[in-house]
């Protein structure tokens, strides 16, 4: 009996540190919450284009969607929400080249601390900005969008 009494806290202790270091089951995934762009739309929102990761932010978009300038993001967050969902807004706006047409980019922002699904946080006082960008029918912007 003294055998299992003197090894049991020994193991209990190991058992409480390493649940003690694990990543707690709230988590989400990890995200660069470094703002990459900001843009101010006509209500006077903030809103930030964070690196984030390759489910959204700068890293998701600038790959996928193939766009990889400020600008262009930024030219429809200067203007009026076009459609709102909650804390979930949508900016639209046009990128034009006389060659090649235009074609219409839409921004997708969620203007709260938390995205909808809870996985992001921006943090206290912030919000998660830009989730996506990306050209209206179509998987990858042409090249010319970024020139």
């Amino acid at each position: 009996m003294r055998k299992i009494t003197a090894f049991a806290p020994p193991v209990a202790m190991a058992t409480v540190l390493l649940v003690g270091l694990a990543t707690p089951a709230h988590a989400g995934p990890w995200w660069n919450k470094s703002i990459k762009c900001k843009a101010t739309d006509p209500d006077g929102r903030h809103i930030p284009t964070r690196i984030g990761n390759g489910e959204l932010g700068w890293n998701h978009f600038s790959g996928k969607h193939n766009i990889k300038k400020c600008a262009i993001v930024n030219i429809p967050l200067s203007g009026k929400v076009d459609k709102k969902d909650g804390a979930n807004l949508q900016y639209w706006g046009y990128a034009s080249n006389r060659q090649y047409g235009r074609v219409k980019i839409i921004v997708k922002v969620r203007y709260a601390r938390k995205t909808d699904d809870g996985r992001y946080d921006a943090g206290a006082g912030q919000v998660a900005g830009v989730i996506t960008a990306y050209c209206n029918g179509m998987r990858k912007c042409p090249k010319w969008v970024n020139e």
